[in-house]
């Protein structure tokens, strides 16, 4: 379970969903739907009063515990919200323009801000201020028990701090799972973090359902991937908080596809991401800066995450970490075929990648393999031509009745 950040937000500079300032807003109905953002952290070692107290988050954690759940939190350690106390009490610890005034986060490679004004940007180089976010980190693990973090904007601060990181994380009591959202390979390679964010297999993953990219894209992406990241894994997601917000519902980048891509997502490479609300579906649009509630009345897709995600657990050949190597198994561009075979397991996964019933054959034979979702058998003879419906998939147990 991944919260997206916990703690209180910053009230200066607090952004409304137009992009103006919560505190110009005069009328006091229309600004108390604003909430801002969470990445705005007022204070890393308190819990957010609207959700509740520390004490509450702790029962949370061990309740979650009870039930073999893991939790991770948010971490934002790239910037602090304006009213954070580490402005007033440690200034020094923050990025100054010409004129020694601290500035909000600036895009390096333009020199420009990117638009955060509702944040302030830390500054790596103080050591001090180092070690204040790594002792704030260990807190929530010491005091919540929380099982790692989601550690966001990782590809915004230097390599060695996530170094140092690794080096304190290492005398902790539990190894922590650690999510970077970037895609650096030094970040996995490193040894500081388990995955990094699948940012370029997700934006391909909308390019085939726009009908741009194919299967031999799918096969060079894995090719590249491999070159680069020598440990660790990916996490895949057809959405995400920012993905919903600022590029649009799953429906609307990938349409009819996006149930055929889920299933790719999770049995692929790598670790799975299934945002809150996506089992209804959520066919709208999240508004970042304001409350908005989920109504768990109509769970549309709830047993075809639960059957998925049951495979994906129960199945060795596919788990996230010591998975089985991926194996094409047809040289269609249009219907995606591979085999997932290890030494206890065996999963085949066949998806149309495209909006049109299409032909296919496979490179081998196979009999008795459970369709996970139908729990019908499936058989396959080697170069036998099969017809598979637009967008449809199949993920097959191969070992049923083994």
């Amino acid at each position: 379970l991944w919260f997206m950040p916990i703690h209180p937000i910053s009230m200066k500079n607090r952004k409304a969903t137009n992009g103006e300032l919560v505190e110009s807003i005069k009328d006091p109905l229309e600004r108390a739907k604003y909430l801002g953002s969470p990445y705005a952290v007022a204070d890393y070692k308190s819990v957010n009063p609207d959700l509740g107290t520390t004490q509450d988050f702790k029962e949370f954690v061990k309740v979650a515990h009870e039930k073999g759940l893991k939790v991770i939190i948010d971490w934002v350690p790239n910037h602090s919200g304006w009213d954070n106390s580490w402005i007033t009490n440690h200034p020094e610890w923050y990025t100054k323009d010409e004129d020694g005034k601290i500035t909000d986060p600036i895009n390096p490679e333009t020199g420009e801000p990117w638009g955060w004004t509702d944040v302030a940007d830390l500054d790596y180089n103080n050591q001090e201020m180092r070690q204040a976010m790594l002792e704030s980190m260990k807190f929530w693990v010491t005091e919540a028990d929380i099982d790692g973090f989601r550690v966001d904007v990782a590809h915004g601060i230097p390599d060695d701090f996530w170094d140092q990181m690794k080096a304190e994380f290492s005398k902790l009591p539990k190894e922590l799972f650690l999510l970077a959202e970037s895609e650096v390979p030094y970040h996995r390679n490193s040894g500081a973090f388990h995955a990094t964010y699948g940012w370029s297999f997700h934006h391909l993953m909308n390019e085939i359902a726009q009908g741009e990219k194919n299967v031999e894209d799918i096969r060079k992406w894995l090719k590249k991937d491999r070159s680069q990241f020598k440990k660790g894994f990916s996490i895949h997601f057809t959405s995400n908080h920012d993905e919903n917000t600022w590029a649009g519902t799953v429906m609307d980048r990938m349409g009819a596809g996006h149930q055929a891509l889920a299933v790719l997502a999770a049995t692929f490479d790598g670790m799975p991401l299934l945002y809150n609300g996506q089992e209804i579906p959520l066919n709208f649009r999240v508004p970042f800066f304001e409350k908005d509630t989920i109504h768990w009345d109509n769970i549309q897709y709830e047993d075809f995450y639960k059957n998925l995600f049951a495979f994906k657990d129960q199945c060795s050949a596919i788990r996230n970490e010591g998975g089985a190597e991926i194996e094409f198994i047809s040289d269609s561009n249009e219907v995606l075929a591979f085999r997932r075979k290890g030494n206890y397991d065996d999963a085949v996964v066949i998806i149309n990648l495209t909006n049109e019933t299409q032909e296919y054959s496979l490179d081998i034979s196979f009999e008795n393999f459970r369709n996970i979702h139908t729990n019908s058998l499936f058989d396959a003879t080697a170069k036998k031509t099969m017809e598979i419906g637009p967008w449809q998939y199949m993920v097959l147990d191969g070992s049923y009745g083994k």
